[in-house]
């Protein structure tokens, strides 16, 4: 459920900018607290450094990457061996309001704080991410794997990003549709890279009604956890605020909201994402099982019941959709099958892994608060959360046959 916070590496060069110490590292720079040393790191203050940054840093071809919060990336413990971008340019403006309409447009650049955003959008009275207050990381990463939390998804409200594709010396503007987003992915996850410079939303302007009710509303209520901790039914709509303040108390409880004195924090949230199945494959397990019935579009992820470690979602999707197109319709002229959400978190409890769990003599663990989350318990290193996460997707796979892929950026690791 987190962002992204940083693109995988690629061809870059050593760029002319200030250097920060030579001694950082990956455990110093990202919420697992593990990661090796980086060899060289820049930071850009402005979206004019960072596209002189970038541009430099393409120009010849050693590795690069980027970085913003560094809450959803796990690098290995050798490091990285070329050039680390730093993103910490900042800035929130309203852009126009749609006349006769109650929206508004908002931009944020890149290295803002996404939970800094969401503050701001509830404090102007702007609906329409409320729910995904909490979620670490920056502003650039969100659209990187449409981050969602509680009903709400970033599709939902996103319409473009300013996108410096590699290789190009100018921004160009990239529309939601054109980012393909679908469950925590996008164009930009699956092999388009780049720079992200700003996001563009479009909220829900609280204004008028606020003018009548003397307070502004969330978008309707539209997850059962989340309308239980608030007390209401599904659909309502409540105080702005009040929807913030829910979030972030379930997100609390979970271990989801970053505290330097609670190591269930020192994670990178949810360690893998929930599989998508076709319905054979769902209706194959207990029937306490949670699981979401789909709607037919095209997803980022189809886990087969045998399918293989080393084959990404991507990859499990078009030999998915290959095989029903050689198929062709069913025998009775029906609908193709039916896809189905399933709950990782589920997945890993009944497998045998509780809260707290660890490997004999390993310093990572899963949350005592959370399945879903992967921590460093004090001094852990990388290969350690790595051989944690192998270990559960190797129980998950024995037990139901389905490979669970890991949510975070990684680097210099294999899974």
């Amino acid at each position: 459920m987190d962002a992204t916070d940083a693109t995988a590496p690629g061809d870059a060069a050593t760029v002319d900018a200030p250097t920060e110490p030579t001694d950082a590292t990956f455990a110093d720079l990202t919420t697992l607290r593990v990661g090796g040393p980086i060899r060289r790191l820049v930071t850009a203050a402005t979206s004019a450094d960072l596209i002189d940054l970038a541009v430099e840093a393409w120009s010849e071809g050693e590795p690069w990457m980027v970085l913003g919060g560094g809450s959803n990336l796990l690098v290995g413990d050798e490091g990285f061996d070329g050039t680390v971008i730093r993103i910490r340019t900042r800035g929130i403006e309203v852009l126009g309001r749609q006349e006769g309409e109650a929206s508004v447009r908002v931009r944020a650049q890149a290295g803002e704080s996404w939970d800094d955003l969401v503050a701001w959008t509830v404090e102007h009275g702007f609906a329409g991410i409320e729910a995904l207050s909490g979620i670490p990381g920056c502003v650039g990463a969100a659209p990187v794997q449409n981050i969602g939390a509680y009903g709400q998804e970033l599709e939902s409200t996103l319409v473009a990003i300013d996108f410096l594709e590699e290789g190009a010396d100018a921004p160009r503007r990239m529309t939601a549709d054109e980012l393909e987003l679908a469950y925590r992915t996008s164009v930009l996850k699956q092999g388009l890279r780049g720079v992200v410079l700003s996001i563009e939303l479009d909220l829900h302007d609280t204004e008028a009604e606020r003018a009548v009710l003397g307070e502004s509303l969330s978008r309707p209520v539209a997850y059962p956890q989340l309308a239980g901790a608030l007390h209401v039914d599904l659909g309502d709509r409540v105080p702005l605020a009040r929807v913030r303040e829910g979030v972030l108390a379930l997100r609390a409880s979970k271990g989801m909201v970053l505290d330097p004195e609670d190591a269930d924090t020192w994670s990178a949230g949810s360690f893998f994402t929930n599989p998508i199945v076709d319905e054979h494959t769902a209706r194959s397990l207990p029937a306490d099982a949670p699981r979401w019935y789909l709607e037919p579009d095209p997803v980022d992820e189809v886990v087969p019941i045998a399918g293989g470690i080393e084959e990404s979602p991507l990859d499990q999707f078009l030999a998915h959709q290959a095989s029903l197109e050689a198929s062709g319709p069913s025998a009775n002229g029906g609908p193709q099958p039916t896809l189905v959400k399933l709950s990782a978190a589920w997945l890993i409890e009944r497998a045998g892994i509780g809260r707290g769990f660890a490997l004999p003599g390993s310093r990572a663990a899963v949350s005592s608060k959370h399945t879903l989350a992967l921590t460093n318990r004090g001094g852990a290193s990388a290969e350690e959360v790595a051989q944690l996460a192998r270990f559960v997707q190797s129980r998950v796979q024995s037990e139901f046959g389905i490979v669970l892929h890991p949510e975070p950026v990684v680097v210099g690791l294999d899974f």
